[in-house]
């Protein structure tokens, strides 16, 4: 048996519960140290922490075998493909790798901005989580009057950051009805496939695992609409935090061409509301713009320039770019109507 993995991470953080749920199902060894990520590092003999800190990070060996601090979940799950033989979350089809490549940078980069704006737009739920946050970050015997200094930093940190996923006056109400939609469309979807690609759960199930567990099981105004209106989808969640004994040998990903419909509708609200984020954050990066505004499904959209969201654009058309001319075709055609076409080049 491998040595555990050691990861270092927070409750509160939808990455961190991400890659502990794929631990568990993968049946990867691992111990997790939640909470002082920062401080806990710097006391690592020989570990240079990564800059900036990113949650959850993993210690993992390089080349030479030495240990190094490793962050961003997506590369970190295409090398466990390599290294663990045994329950792979990417399909081996390239075209429906794909598709689910861009889920997963759906769950991580667009369901994100429901968690974050829900978690800190609405007076109830920033008070709740400044308050949480850091008591839940190994410090449950705070003092009361340390726990009022720190609830207002968190406060006053978080709530100044809003901008990072485009929460404001302006997108506030975009931001919730697409989310309420989000919630539909997953209902429909869960009604007729255990996982977004049929019996087995692939890389972009625990991308949107990990921000629904903050969605649903932290944040009091998301936690409410979902439980409003899809109890299937907090029991889905459930499901998810522990999927070590799901039986892989019986089940098996639904072929792109034979996806319900209920599939191809979400992938319409990345192309609605994701893909004109991406395309427009690009432009202001390349023009050089510190913030820029769009129209997303009729409404205006404007926040400031976000570097690494121009790279995950760039990203999905590397991964586009290499699949052969058949499976590029294969994907066209699934995505034909959805809006994703715009950002395949």
């Amino acid at each position: 048996m491998k040595e555990k993995i050691k990861v270092f991470g927070a409750p509160a953080s939808p990455y961190t519960q991400k890659m502990i749920s794929i631990l568990r199902y993968r049946h990867i060894a691992y111990e997790v140290f939640m909470g002082d990520v920062p401080g806990r590092l710097s006391k690592l003999e020989g570990i240079e922490p990564p800059n900036p800190i990113l949650l959850p990070t993993l210690l993992l060996k390089d080349d030479s075998g030495e240990l190094k601090a490793t962050t961003d979940t997506t590369p970190i799950i295409k090398r466990f493909e390599n290294e663990y033989p045994d329950r792979k979350l990417l399909p081996e089809d390239p075209a429906l790798s794909f598709i689910n490549y861009l889920l997963e940078d759906f769950g991580d980069e667009w369901v994100t901005k429901y968690m974050f704006h829900y978690r800190w737009y609405f007076d109830e739920d920033a008070d709740n989580a400044s308050t949480v946050l850091p008591l839940s970050d190994l410090a449950v015997n705070m003092a009361a009057d340390t726990l009022k200094e720190v609830k207002k930093y968190i406060y006053d940190r978080q709530h100044g950051r809003l901008w990072v996923v485009g929460s404001n006056d302006t997108t506030a109400a975009l931001i919730d009805s697409s989310y309420k939609r989000f919630v539909k469309l997953m209902d429909n979807h869960l009604s007729v496939s255990k996982f977004l690609f049929g019996e087995k759960p692939s890389s972009a199930d625990f991308a949107i695992y990990g921000q629904l567990t903050q969605l649903i099981n932290f944040d009091p105004t998301s936690r409410k609409i979902t439980y409003d209106r899809s109890l299937r989808l907090v029991s889905w969640l459930d499901i998810m935090t522990d999927l070590s004994g799901h039986d892989v040998d019986n089940s098996n990903w639904t072929s792109l061409e034979d996806s319900p419909d209920s599939l191809k509708e979400i992938m319409k609200e990345f192309g609605k509301m994701y893909v004109p984020a991406l395309l427009a954050n690009a432009r202001a990066i390349i023009e050089g713009e510190e913030t820029w505004e769009t129209e997303i499904d009729g409404s205006l959209w404007k926040q400031k320039t976000f570097p690494y969201q121009a790279k995950c654009l760039n990203w999905i058309k590397e991964e586009f770019d290499k699949l052969n001319a058949d499976d590029k075709s294969r994907v066209r055609a699934f995505l034909d109507g959805t809006g994703c076409e715009q950002i395949l080049g």
